[in-house]
């Protein structure tokens, strides 16, 4: 974290070369080159990007500081899937969110959390967090996703796992309520439920005076910029994706998982920081935060679209990712209902994405 009138220098030049990757796909090179300057332009920006957001989140504190990149985060996929769901096909389209939210979901849910969970728990033995956050965090998490995800299945107005229009309609609505309720529940009514309990640091930063006005509205900027950057790097590399996915012989749903890992890499980076600095609670807020936000804001405005352009939305996920979506929620709320984990949880969840990855390969 700084505090001076200067950033390091590569933060200002990783949404440069992000810039010059995105031209690169314009001009006559090679599809290696243009495939190299994308991947470098992608891991620069998703590290400039944690850099900026933790410099924002200083500024404006906790918990306000993680809202920042949740948010910022899934607007920009709200864009990718919509820029992707109108270059593809009328069946990939209509199950693309699908994919990718439940992709996102579940990436968060064992695959950030698993990995935060083992690499504190490697370095501090056991981590300390407030359990009421995280409590109302996974009741709002969990009654989104069955409405979005689960229910679907078993509605009869409309044939398959896809709802009416009129329950579309009704369910996005629910999503925006319950994921606004749970923003006022943490930023205003009960704002200590999700701070860092006392006792519990090993950050000198967390101390540290914050930025100037100045220098989190020039990061705030910047964190857009590679943002943008990123998303943009990460549809240019789809065709690539897609071609190679095709090449394995894997299924299309592959494709939602990659795009939420490119999207999700400013936020992992971020949660997997905090937890090696004991900033637990940090960790869980950014996770959380970021389903949440994936899942409560990207629904409702792909549901807009698709009513307003006549497109069918799939949303309705099969009996295997059901089972495995189950799993998820329910060991996540017993391995973090207690506010203290230890590389046991940590095991766990990655063992569950784990299988949740082979299975989705390997269906």
């Amino acid at each position: 974290m700084t505090n001076s009138h200067t950033f390091p220098f590569w933060t200002w030049l990783a949404p440069v070369i992000g810039v010059l990757a995105l031209i690169g796909f314009s001009l006559p090179l090679s599809t290696w080159v243009q495939t190299l300057l994308a991947l470098i332009g992608l891991m620069g920006s998703v590290l400039a990007a944690v850099y900026h957001a933790e410099v924002v989140a200083h500024r404006v504190g906790e918990p306000f500081g993680t809202l920042v990149l949740a948010i910022a985060v899934t607007i920009i996929e709200v864009a990718l899937v919509i820029a992707l769901m109108l270059s593809a096909d009328t069946t990939t389209a209509s199950t693309l969110p699908r994919d990718t939210v439940f992709a996102t979901v579940m990436i968060i849910l064992n695959g950030i959390i698993g990995v935060c969970l083992l690499i504190g728990g490697s370095r501090f033995g056991e981590q300390h967090f407030g359990s009421d956050g995280v409590r109302a965090a996974l009741i709002t998490l969990t009654a989104i996703i069955v409405l979005t995800l689960v229910l679907p299945n078993f509605t009869t107005s409309e044939y398959g796992p896809a709802y009416s229009d009129k329950q579309l309609g009704f369910v996005a609505l629910v999503s925006v309520i319950l994921y606004g309720t749970f923003v006022f529940v943490q930023t205003v009514r009960h704002r200590d439920y999700f701070l860092p309990r006392g006792g519990h640091f090993a950050d000198e930063s967390v101390h540290a005076a914050p930025p100037t006005n100045r220098i989190a509205l020039i990061s705030l900027v910047l964190l857009l910029v590679c943002l943008v950057a990123v998303v943009l790097l990460g549809k240019a590399l789809s065709p690539a994706i897609e071609s190679t996915i095709k090449a394995w012989g894997a299924p299309h749903a592959l494709v939602g998982v990659i795009i939420a890992m490119l999207v999700l890499l400013p936020e992992g980076v971020a949660s997997l920081q905090a937890a090696r600095a004991n900033r637990l609670q940090t960790s869980l807020n950014l996770a959380l935060g970021s389903a949440l936000a994936t899942i409560g804001l990207t629904i409702p405005t792909v549901a807009i679209i698709s009513l307003i352009n006549g497109w069918t939305l799939t949303l309705g996920i099969d009996a295997k990712s059901t089972v495995l979506l189950v799993v998820s929620l329910f060991i996540v709320s017993i391995s973090l209902g207690v506010g203290r984990t230890t590389i046991m949880q940590g095991v766990v969840h990655l063992v569950i994405f784990a299988t949740y990855l082979f299975m989705t390969i390997v269906p």
